[in-house]
């Protein structure tokens, strides 16, 4: 059976499903091709349960030092079976949701592994779409008049560290443990790495990171990956930088060990488990690409600032092309791409403009050039840094660690960069979205009255710094 749409959209993570709600409300007749669950990784094996997993573990360590806010209590004990269970709760409900808004959209969910056919009969230009259905029934064939692919991306390998699920973990397979482990080794200290530790450490498990990069957290600012690397070790985690993985030292043997070159010498580490966290890889394979003319470039799928590839109906998006594997990048370049496809003139993405954040405790926020990447870039900077401990919202929390910094361009005072650490500094990322996309200054920021007791004072004052006018420094 052969089925015509105006948009056909291979993979119903953030990006595909999103693009595909887009499509909808500009009347274009729309299919979504999932083989998993709709949500993709961001709902199912990333974002939403490893942020659930994060407020577990803030909530059991801010508990067991209760006493310093007044709170008496005993007997804390970690129920983690439940700790899963309601992670599982609050995945399911979200997926609730998505499956509700294709129902809204009238958009078509084809429950499959789809692939793209090159010229045939249904069509003489590459795009049509055959799903092999989950159910076992006879292949569905898509004819569209464009196509999106939106396949994602999965945790990347590390060669001679395969993931068995036992002893060496992905992400995925973590996110599924049934009991925490009493110690663990994390090779990698990204983003995914950082909040992996993090978290583990709250729980209580010993957790030691090894990264080949001199810090952690390596494309944010290195102010920001210093102080991450102090708060680290402050709560007990063992932190090593400037370390190669020798990964034919790895023994497994009721536990693993594990050598790495540092500094000149090899050093040992042992723990129960492993966690491979080095990034992540593109799903271009067994999609059909060998079917059409679409560049593949460094393991992605090569766009134009519009998404479309080289067949010019065929769009791709998300973690498929690289650039900011993100979840809420992945959602704009649908609507970019969706919007393109109808003959609008959507403004390209500013990779500039688009806030990055870390879930860890504390948390990590930035958006726009570090200091470092400002001044190779050419600019002169100037620069504004305001501590939370001078914040009384903070020393309310108990959380007056970290800072938020302003980087600057001396010449003109546009604003170039904002990098927090600290409490709550993920939901205060996005005046500085903003102030990045009005071209704001440090005066304008300066003049914005926040609110008395908040965390976003140090946003104000940090504003005042830049010009040496902070008030409470």
């Amino acid at each position: 059976m052969a089925t015509e749409y105006d948009l056909v959209i291979i993979g119903g993570g953030t990006g595909g499903y999103v693009a595909a709600i887009r499509a909808s409300q500009l009347g274009l007749k729309t299919a979504l091709v999932e083989s998993g669950k709709l949500g993709g990784t961001c709902l199912h094996a990333g974002c939403i349960p490893s942020k659930a997993l994060l407020r577990s573990a803030e909530v059991y360590a801010t508990t067991k030092k209760s006493a310093e806010y007044g709170v008496i209590t005993s007997g804390i004990e970690l129920d983690f079976t439940k700790v899963q269970e309601r992670k599982e709760k609050i995945v399911n409900q979200l997926h609730k949701g998505v499956q509700h808004l294709m129902q809204q959209g009238k958009i078509d969910v084809y429950e499959g592994y789809g692939r793209i056919l090159g010229p045939s009969i249904f069509s003489p230009m590459p795009g049509t779409v055959s799903v092999e259905m989950n159910n076992g029934e006879e292949n569905e064939m898509l004819i569209p008049k464009n196509v999106l692919i939106a396949t994602g991306s999965r945790p990347k390998p590390l060669p001679g560290l395969e993931m068995d699920g036992e002893y060496i973990l992905s992400s995925d397979h973590a996110l599924r443990m049934e009991q925490l482990p009493e110690s663990i080794i994390i090779v990698g200290g990204g983003v995914i790495g950082i909040e992996w530790a993090s978290m583990l450490s709250d729980f209580g498990v010993n957790v030691t990171v090894v990264e080949y990069a001199n810090h952690v957290l390596p494309l944010e600012d290195q102010d920001i990956s210093k102080e991450m690397q102090r708060l680290l070790k402050k709560k007990g985690v063992q932190v090593v930088t400037g370390a190669k993985v020798l990964s034919e030292t790895l023994v497994k043997d009721n536990g693993v060990s594990i050598k790495a070159e540092h500094n000149g010498e090899q050093k040992e580490f042992k723990a129960e488990k492993m966690l491979v966290s080095v990034g992540r890889q593109a799903n271009i394979e067994n999609i059909g690409l060998e079917n059409t003319d679409i560049v593949i470039e460094n393991g992605y799928i090569k766009t134009n600032e519009y998404y479309q590839t080289k067949e010019s109906h065929i769009y791709a998006i998300g973690d498929v092309i690289g650039g900011l594997q993100l979840a809420h990048v992945a959602s704009h370049e649908g609507i970019t791409a969706v919007e393109h496809i109808v003959g609008q003139k959507p403004t390209p993405l500013d990779a500039s403009l688009i806030s990055k954040c870390v879930y860890s405790n504390p948390e990590v926020a930035s958006v726009g050039y570090t200091e470092q990447e400002a001044k190779e870039k050419g600019f002169k900077v100037k620069i504004g840094k305001f501590s939370f401990r001078a914040i009384g919202k903070a020393l309310v929390y108990g959380e007056s660690d970290g800072f938020v910094k302003l980087v600057v361009d001396e010449e003109t005072d546009d604003l170039l960069g904002v990098h927090m650490i600290g409490p709550h500094v993920t939901d205060m990322i996005s005046e500085a979205g903003l102030a990045r996309v009005l071209d704001a200054t440090p005066w304008e920021i300066a003049k914005t009255i926040h609110p008395h007791p908040s965390l976003s004072e140090a946003i104000g004052e940090a504003a005042l710094a830049v010009d040496g006018k902070a008030l409470h420094s």
